[in-house]
């Protein structure tokens, strides 16, 4: 196993992190912006041993003609692997595919990973929904990380929570690890139970306010659609990066969780 490169927390201490990075792009029409190489250093400067993140592209065709890469702008490489910072491994799925390429989910990793897996949890043909299954081997111990990104309409999240469930009964076994993060679009923080009922709970440190977590939009953070969810670990530390360098890469903020096994 290679070495442990973080200088930031004990290495015994799970730190990770959550980010819809919203495809690397702000703005609309002539207006857009390139973000995608302002969140290579907001990504490194996270320090986390687990990047969660959703919305990321392979590719797009209409995006790179509109950013040519010859005045550096699209990145030849996937978006993933452009992110990664020095020595971290890349875990990539696509999510939906669209008339000019594609977006998914990707887990960035300090430590080595192991097999890589995809699970559809669409709900309708309007959304294309997934999660990415990644069987992490960090400090001696088998951590599976689950990246999610669930859909806009509260009965599909509800049926997504069951489908997550079946899928974790069905794959994970019963006393390893699961760690389970992304962007849960749960405007009314409806979600807990479900998620309760299923033997995840969201990381949180006791009696820290739930809007300490906000992370949506980025500019005036009132929801806290960006979660993690653990089974298998409690949460020691949580925080929410915050400055109008954040608000600009994304509309959402990244999410921080510091996590011990218990």
């Amino acid at each position: 196993m290679r070495p442990f490169h973080s200088t930031q927390h004990p290495i015994d201490v799970l730190r990770v992190a959550t980010y819809n990075i919203h495809k690397g792009v702000r703005g609309v029409g002539p207006r857009r912006r390139l973000e995608i190489h302002n969140l290579v250093l907001g990504i490194e400067a996270l320090d986390a041993d687990l990047v969660f993140l959703q919305e990321v592209r392979r590719m797009n065709r209409k995006a790179a003609r509109h950013f040519p890469e010859t005045i550096g702008g699209w990145p030849r490489e996937p978006q993933a692997e452009y992110l990664a910072p020095e020595g971290y491994e890349v875990a990539y799925r696509t999510n939906a595919i669209t008339r000019d390429g594609e977006h998914g989910n990707a887990l960035l990793s300090r430590w080595p990973l192991g097999d890589v897996g995809h699970h559809d949890v669409s709900d309708h043909r309007f959304e294309q929904r997934g999660l990415l299954h990644v069987r992490v081997h960090w400090n001696g111990t088998l951590v599976h990380a689950i990246v999610a990104h669930f859909g806009l309409i509260h009965a599909s999240r509800v049926r997504q929570v069951q489908r997550l469930a079946e899928f974790i009964a069905r794959e994970v076994p019963e006393k390893e690890p699961v760690v389970v993060a992304g962007d849960f679009n749960d405007w009314g923080d409806k979600l807990d139970v479900p998620m309760t009922d299923c033997d995840l709970v969201r990381a949180m440190v006791p009696g820290d306010p739930p809007s300490r977590c906000n992370t949506f939009p980025s500019r005036i953070p009132v929801f806290s659609m960006d979660r993690i969810y653990v089974r298998g670990f409690r949460c020691i530390s949580s925080a929410v990066p915050r400055g109008t360098a954040w608000a600009r890469m994304s509309d959402h903020l990244p999410l921080i969780a510091e996590l011990e096994l218990v």
